[in-house]
């Protein structure tokens, strides 16, 4: 491990995807020098001055090596972090009840790489919604949770689902993307601070039993409150009171319905969820001592 020692460094990212070993080199590194670095995992960091460049080396065949934008990290000497392994994808389970917006946007993350994880299964309490069939359409396996009334569809108990997914797909994270029912305890207690919802309105206001869609920007007007956005937040058993991790914020116009305010909501939502799972995932969220979350970015 080497220091260097800089009065201003900055940070250059670099990855490689095949474990084969590579050779990049940060030119104009540290105090003038160039340092060849051997990857055989990454991602990892190293630290440039503010004119350094990060070039692929010549002999060397990469599947790919991407040089993020080069930024300020920190004012006092800086040392290279060991070399990580890179995780394999996360095992997903989404749940949904209506059309599934928010699911599509954490899907199209994954197939472009911003989200380093699979959707393995989709859960939801109307086995016919939209979501359901784009996880069709698309492969994914799909559960019926709770067992529906009209019994026109097999459905799965609480203990069941748990064992299912715990044990039958072997799932890490449960994501609620628009799913309407409360959560079982049994599955909150399986997957505790592994668990996230996403909510159109600012919490802890504009929620609970009963607020979600166009009620809750119907609320939101009516209160007279000039800014909304939507809600990340790890699942409890209760409605909406979970840990906060992240919002997004959008202004409340004087002439706003609750389909443009919602609207609004909906592209913050499906910005902001996708970059609160890719943390969730990458183990980039610590926990303050008195249980708060905190994302931390990725570059």
């Amino acid at each position: 491990m080497m220091l260097l020692q800089r009065q201003t460094t900055y940070s250059c990212s670099i990855r490689s995807r095949r474990g084969d070993g590579a050779q990049a080199r940060c030119s104009k590194f540290g105090l003038g020098h160039s340092l060849p670095l051997a990857l055989s995992h990454g991602p990892i960091k190293i630290s440039c001055d503010p004119s350094a460049t990060c070039t692929k080396a010549s002999s060397t065949s990469l599947g790919r090596l991407a040089c993020k934008h080069v930024r300020a990290c920190m004012t006092t000497a800086h040392a290279l972090p060991e070399l990580a392994p890179e995780r394999p994808p996360a095992k997903l389970a989404i749940f949904v009840s209506g059309g599934g917006s928010n699911m599509k946007a954490l899907h199209a993350a994954i197939l472009d790489g911003r989200l380093n994880a699979e959707i393995a299964a989709v859960v939801s309490d109307k086995p016919s919604c939209g979501g359901v069939q784009y996880a069709q359409a698309h492969g994914i396996k799909t559960l019926t949770y709770p067992i529906p009334k009209s019994n026109d569809f097999p459905g799965l108990t609480a203990s069941e689902m748990v064992d299912e997914l715990k044990n039958g797909l072997g799932i890490d994270f449960v994501i609620l993307a628009g799913y309407l029912k409360l959560i079982p305890s049994e599955l909150v207690k399986a997957f505790p601070r592994a668990m996230l919802n996403i909510h159109p309105g600012l919490l802890p206001g504009f929620g609970g039993k009963g607020m979600y869609g166009e009620r809750v920007h119907k609320a939101v007007i009516a209160s007279g409150a000039r800014w909304s956005g939507p809600t990340i937040h790890f699942v409890d058993e209760e409605f909406d009171t979970g840990p906060i991790l992240a919002q997004g914020i959008v202004p409340v116009k004087p002439t706003d319905t609750p389909k443009k305010l919602a609207a609004r909501v909906l592209a913050q939502e499906h910005a902001l969820f996708p970059h609160a799972v890719s943390a969730l995932v990458d183990g980039r969220i610590s926990w303050r001592e008195d249980g708060i979350p905190i994302l931390w970015s990725d570059s």
